[in-house]
């Protein structure tokens, strides 16, 4: 049986120019970002070894890049290509969550944000 532990980044804010409609790709708006990274535990937890584990510097940097670089209708979409981004670099990642916020939703109504979770494993 193998071990895992989890990694998370919480609330990385970007500003980016996500959505369906015009003006968000005009004005741009804020998304914020969690991440969790079931990973194996490989050497890091029994040698406290860097080499068995996630930079979490690293994986912020992968999540700022595809967040801030590209631009997606969907924050569903937004947030599979982080998934898989983060498993594509990171090989002993076994299971990513990824949460958007998007506070700024065209929805006329009072409310805080809207919200989309996403899991991804990647393939063996």
């Amino acid at each position: 049986m193998s071990n895992t532990f989890r990694i998370g980044l919480r609330n990385c804010a970007f500003f980016a120019r996500h959505g369906v409609f015009e003006a968000e790709m005009q004005l741009g708006q804020r998304f914020f970002v969690d991440v969790d990274m079931d990973v194996a535990s490989g050497s890091a937890l029994t040698n406290d070894d860097l080499e068995g584990t996630v930079d979490y510097g690293a994986a912020f940097s992968t999540v700022e890049n595809i967040v801030t670089q590209g631009r997606f209708k969907l924050i569903e979409a937004l947030a599979y290509h982080i998934g898989k981004g983060l498993c594509d670099q990171f090989e002993i990642i076994e299971h990513v969550r990824v949460t958007i916020r998007k506070p700024g939703a065209p929805i006329p109504g009072i409310f805080d944000h809207a919200e989309v979770c996403v899991d991804y494993t990647p393939q063996s």
